[in-house]
C-alpha cells in the first residue's frame, strides 16, 4: 500500500520557497490538498504549496519549517527525491541571498554555475 511520507527541511521563508519552485519551473498551487490515487482509500494530505497532486509542502508549526511531502513509491520526477530537495534547496539559498542582498542595498551583478553545480554569486554595492 501507497502512503505520503514526510520528509524535514529547513525551509522557512514561504516567499523563498514559491520563488525557487517556479523557477524551476514547476506548477505551484497554494493551499491544495495532495490525494493519492494509487491507495484503495485516496489518502488525502493538505499541503501549504503543492507542485501536482502529489507533491507538496507543508509548514510544520513547531519548527517553523515547510516539509516535503509526497509520496516516495509512485515518485515519478525526473531526479530522485534527494536530488529533488538538494535542487530546491540550492535555488531557495540562492533566492533568500538575493532577497538579503537587496535589503542590504546590494545587487547581484552576477551569478553563475560552476561545473560541480555549485553557484557563485557576486554583489556589489555603491558607497557613496
Amino acid at each position: 500500500m501507497s502512503h505520503f511520507s514526510t520528509i524535514k527541511t529547513k525551509i522557512k521563508d514561504r516567499k523563498a520557497l514559491l520563488q525557487a519552485l517556479m523557477l524551476m519551473g514547476h506548477p505551484v498551487l497554494i493551499d491544495e490538498t495532495l490525494k493519492n490515487p494509487s491507495d484503495h482509500q485516496h489518502e488525502e494530505v493538505d499541503v501549504h504549496i503543492a507542485i501536482g497532486t502529489d507533491i507538496g509542502f507543508r509548514l510544520n508549526p513547531v519548527t517553523n519549517t515547510y516539509e516535503l511531502v509526497t509520496d516516495l513509491q509512485t515518485w515519478d520526477q525526473p531526479v530522485p527525491v534527494e536530488r529533488f530537495l538538494s535542487q530546491v534547496a540550492q535555488q531557495y539559498a540562492i533566492e533568500c541571498i538575493s532577497a538579503s542582498a537587496k535589503d542590504e542595498e546590494f545587487e547581484v551583478v552576477e551569478q553563475k554555475v560552476e561545473s560541480d553545480q555549485s553557484v557563485t554569486m557576486v554583489l556589489e554595492k555603491w558607497a557613496i
